[in-house]
């Protein structure tokens, strides 16, 4: 496993993301030696859904409003049905997303997160997953998708659903370590 000593995650969230895919993400880089951040657009906790239900509420470590790319070397961005749909109508959301891709940081993107990525401009001529419901959006924006369990473009990690969580972390944690990627850009 890649060790990711000194390393800085952002997870953008909010309330509606898919339990699993911000709390298994999350363990995994943290087991690999990053430090991770949850960040919300409002401080506080923010509540889970799984299986069809509201879940556990998370602590928000950052404010939207109050961080950069500058300070971190990736960003994860989990799905569920709410959580990317809140998100992508939230300017300073969208705007923190594209500044990695600005950046050439790693971004992952799992289920129905890379609807955000959609909203943010950074998907044309990108090969991508994501889960089957979101595949014609996708390819709409101009992506090339793909039905594999994980994919990897140049620094950019999407996965299609939680079935696909142990590949979908591995990748991450791999482009995590191999770090800035020339050709991840808006």
């Amino acid at each position: 496993m890649e060790n990711l000593k000194g390393k800085r995650i952002a997870i953008l969230a909010t309330n509606g993301f898919e339990e699993s895919e911000l709390t298994s993400p999350k363990q995994a880089l943290e087991k690999a030696g990053a430090t991770t951040h949850v960040v919300a657009p409002k401080s506080g906790t923010i509540k889970g859904w799984n299986n069809g239900n509201w879940s556990k509420e998370i602590n928000v470590d950052a404010i939207l409003d109050e961080v950069k790319s500058s300070d971190y070397h990736a960003l994860v961005l989990p799905g569920g049905v709410i959580n990317p749909d809140l998100l992508r109508r939230d300017d300073k959301a969208i705007e923190f997303i594209r500044s990695f891709f600005k950046a050439h940081k790693p971004v992952a993107a799992i289920c129905h997160g890379p609807q955000m990525l959609i909203e943010s401009e950074v998907v044309e001529g990108r090969k991508m997953t994501s889960f089957p419901s979101i595949r014609k959006d996708l390819e709409n924006a101009g992506a090339h998708w793909v039905d594999m369990e994980v994919v990897v473009d140049e620094g950019l990690v999407t996965s299609r659903s939680p079935e696909d969580l142990n590949a979908f972390n591995a990748k991450v944690i791999e482009e995590v370590a191999e770090g800035k990627h020339k050709e991840q850009t808006v």
